[in-house]
This record gives structure tokens, C-alpha cells and sequence, in this order.
């Protein structure tokens, strides 16, 4: 393993920005200091003058080859990790998904089984349970001790992934015991279900539909309803792809209160809204997950909850599906449609974006997109930082050039971007992970296999 020395760049972590050259050794940092101070000999010197580097990023929530309404997620964990590392994101947090009747550990093993040797950036899995039950509860903190820390659960999508409020409470209870962190898909599936029922009755069929019967209130009551039950449980709580400002009001007064509740959102709810669910000719099921995009007013709500830290995450929810053949499912019927959209190469650069219109700070960004996700799953500090020790996942970032998102040139194995047309300042131009380049000056030179599986801590905001 080479020597590699970054030098001259504006060096940006949630804690500081300073300027400094980054000494990198058998795939870790091993010392920074002031620009051109040290006589550090490395057999690869990289110029980052005039640009940041900053932690690779850590996104927290994909779903590659996710079995969806009858198809599959688009992106294989080959696919889908090569654009996150175009991106600059160098660590996904998946989700391994227990099948009604089958073991936790059986889903484990099918999505371990998917990524080994396909991945090329850092992998982990959190666990997706679908049957609750006295024989999952129990298996529960044998995947604590393995490095799967975090399980997802489901109060929507009746009959494929829900769970009751007792199952729901159960599951909580052992998390509450065990360290392990409950992540929540808050809306009211029931409810939910009862309002497409009617709508489709009526004829609404057109995509829009699927974001005014999955309303926000129903978000909010779910939230809520979740923070409850933790606190009943005396369990820790994460909310997934918050994306209604009811429900950060939710959040917002159980974190006044001082409970361990979470929140994470995703660029989607920060950029896009209902008006992209309103486009003509079926465009709007481009747009389509859950959950759902919002009217426009909620954005700053979600805004000022990432200001105001509480919400503490943005993720991507990456799930795509081709519009040709996948999205068109749902042709007459918006409830067909696949849920999800491609986002895992973009992140990164809206939330420069947002940098630059005045949203959030630069350490912010990289809080809620590196060290914010790698401390809630146990992967801080060895991930989501730039500092001795820490694995030298690290991103050169160019801060004045301008791109176009598109299709066209996106590296996702999808046939649309959710962002098509829309021009961004700030672009990745160099990637290392574990201090590997994968992304050489816009070039692509990683490979599948680099990636590897990240045995997972205990959230590091507990205890």
C-alpha cells in the first residue's frame, strides 16, 4: 500500500475546516498538519489546492436489488456503489430484509450474499423485520453482537412489511435492552390503504394521487404513535425519510423533552414536491415514494429542523426503478407503482448546494451527511471524519465547478434523474477509499470487490 499525501486543501469536518495537508498510510490517516510544514515523502502526492477535502460520505439508508411491488430495485450493489462513490459517498448502510416466515438471520445472509465481492466502496446492513415474533425477538441481540445494530420496522405497506403496535412495542422492548437502535417507517398504513381504496374508487389514478392520500397528518400521527411506544419501551427511536412539517413538529418536542428519538430526511423532501408528482403524461411517477413529496411549504421546516438539529441526517432512501417498464407498473392504478427513487450519486452535491444558497454551513454538511450517520450506527470515528487514525475514506471536492444533473451523464442504473436539468455548484473530482483512489480527476478506476462489510458499534448518541 502506497504512501499517499493530500496536499494544500481546505480540510472540512463537522468539528473544524482548516487548511492542511492529510498523510495517508496502509489505508488510514496518519497525521495531518499545516500546509508544507512537514517533509513528508509519499509515492502519491494529490494537489488539492483551491478545493475542500472532506470525509467520504456515509449514507445511511439504500436500497439495492430491493424486491419491490412485483420488480426489483434497478441498482445492483455493483451498480449502486459505483455511484456512490462517483458521488463522494464512500460507506452505504443497506437493508437486509427478513422474509414473512423465514429467520433474521436467513435475510441477512441472502443480502450478505448479494454484496460480498460486488461492493466497490465500505458496505453494513441494517435489518428490515417483517414478522415480529418470539423467535426473531429472540434473535435480535445475536445480530447486535455481530455488527447489525439497527432494525427497521414498518407501521405502512399492510400485508407485505407492517407491524402492529404490540409487535411494534416487542421489538422495541429487546432494542431497549440490547443497545440496538429501532428505525421507523412513520405513516399510518392502515388509514392509509383505506384513502387509496376510495381514491381509486373515484377514478384518481394519475401518480399526484399517491401524495394526497399518503397525507401529511397520517405521517405525523404514525410519528408520533412511534415516539410513544419507545418511550413506553424505554427504547431509542430513529424516524426514516421524515418528510412532513407535522412530523418534525413530533420530533421536535419528544428531543425538548429530552428523549432519544431521531430524525433523518433525504434530498428529495428538501428539493423536489408535489408539483413533480403533477407532472403530465405519467412523468409524476418518476417521483413516487414514501414516503410521499410534499407541498412545497414543508421545505422549510425541514430545513430549520436540520439547522436546529433536530433532524440529524440526511439519507438518500435510494431506491430506482426505471421509468420504462417499472414505473409504468402503475399506468391506471398511481398504488402500482414502485416505491423509490435514484438518489445515492446526488446527495452530496444538493447538500453543497444548499451550502451555497445559504441553507446550512459547510461543517453542517458534512455533520449530517459524514459524521452525523457514521456516529447514530456505530461506525464513528473510523468513518464520517478525516483524522489520525480513521480510515482514509476522503473525498477531494471541487467547490466552484458547476454541473448539470442528468440522466445522461449519471453513473445509477437508472433511465431518469429525479434532478434532470438542474445545474449544482460543486463537484467530486478525486475519491479515496481506505485510501485506495476510486475516482482519479472524473475518472473512474475502482472496482467491485474494493468494498468491505462494516461489522457495526451501538448508536454513539446513547448512554
Amino acid at each position: 500500500m502506497t504512501r499517499t499525501l493530500i496536499s494544500g486543501g481546505l480540510v472540512i469536518t463537522a468539528a473544524d475546516e482548516v487548511h492542511a495537508d492529510v498523510l495517508i498510510e496502509h489505508g488510514r490517516v496518519v497525521a495531518l498538519a499545516a500546509p508544507r510544514t512537514q517533509e513528508w515523502a509519499a509515492e502519491r502526492v494529490i494537489d488539492a489546492s483551491q478545493k475542500y477535502v472532506i470525509p467520504g460520505g456515509v449514507d445511511a439508508h439504500t436500497h439495492m436489488e430491493l424486491p419491490f411491488g412485483g420488480t426489483f430495485a434497478s441498482d445492483t450493489f455493483e451498480t449502486g456503489t459505483r455511484a456512490a462513490a462517483w458521488g463522494g459517498t464512500t460507506t452505504i448502510v443497506d437493508f437486509a430484509v427478513q422474509a414473512k416466515g423465514q429467520a433474521l438471520r436467513a435475510g441477512l445472509d441472502a443480502w450478505m450474499e448479494k454484496a460480498d465481492g460486488n461492493c466497490a466502496i465500505d458496505y453494513a446492513f441494517h435489518m428490515i423485520m417483517s414478522d415480529v415474533n418470539e423467535s426473531t425477538l429472540r434473535e435480535m441481540p445475536k445480530l447486535v453482537e455481530i455488527g447489525v445494530s439497527s432494525f427497521k420496522l414498518f407501521m405502512a405497506y399492510p400485508g407485505v412489511f407492517y407491524s402492529d403496535d404490540g409487535q411494534i412495542l416487542r421489538a422495541m422492548q429487546v432494542a431497549g435492552d440490547t443497545g440496538g437502535l429501532i428505525m421507523m417507517h412513520a405513516e399510518n398504513g392502515i388509514a392509509i390503504d383505506v384513502l387509496v381504496e376510495q381514491a381509486l374508487a373515484r377514478g384518481e389514478t394519475d401518480p399526484r394521487y399517491h401524495g394526497e392520500v399518503r397525507k401529511a397528518l397520517l405521517e405525523a400521527e404514525a410519528t408520533h404513535r412511534a415516539i410513544q411506544l419507545a418511550r413506553v419501551a424505554g427504547s431509542p427511536l430513529y424516524v426514516v425519510h421524515v418528510s412532513a412539517e407535522e412530523a418534525v413538529a413530533e420530533l421536535a418536542a419528544a428531543r425538548d423533552m429530552g428523549l432519544p428519538v431521531f430524525g433523518e430526511t433525504c434530498p428529495q423532501y428538501l428539493f423536489l414536491s408535489t408539483d413533480n408528482l403533477a407532472e403530465p403524461d405519467f412523468g409524476g411517477a418518476k417521483y413516487v415514494c414514501s414516503t410521499p413529496l410534499r407541498p412545497k411549504e414543508h421545505q422549510a421546516a425541514l430545513w430549520r429542523g436540520l439547522r436546529t438539529n433536530d433532524l440529524q441526517v440526511v439519507s438518500t432512501d435510494h431506491c430506482p426503478f426505471c421509468f420504462t417498464g417499472q414505473k409504468e407498473l402503475g399506468r391506471g392504478d398511481f398504488s402500482k407503482i414502485p416505491n423509490g427513487l435514484p438518489g445515492v450519486e446526488n446527495r452530496m452535491d444538493l447538500l453543497h448546494q444548499a451550502v451555497v444558497d445559504g441553507h446550512i454551513s459547510r461543517r453542517r454538511w458534512i455533520e449530517i451527511a459524514c459524521a452525523s450517520p457514521a456516529r447514530m450506527f456505530g461506525l464513528y470515528p473510523r468513518k464520517g471524519t478525516i483524522s489520525p487514525g480513521a480510515d482514509a475514506d476522503i473525498v477531494v471536492y471541487d467547490p466552484h465547478a458547476t454541473q448539470v444533473l442528468s440522466a445522461d451523464t449519471h453513473h445509477m442504473n437508472v433511465d431518469y434523474s429525479a434532478y434532470e436539468g438542474r445545474t449544482v455548484t460543486g463537484q467530486v473530482e478525486t475519491v479515496l477509499s481506505r485510501g485506495e483512489v476510486v475516482v482519479d480527476q472524473r475518472k473512474y478506476v475502482g472496482h467491485a470487490g474494493h468494498g468491505a462489510f462494516l461489522p457495526r458499534g451501538l448508536c454513539q448518541y446513547l448512554g
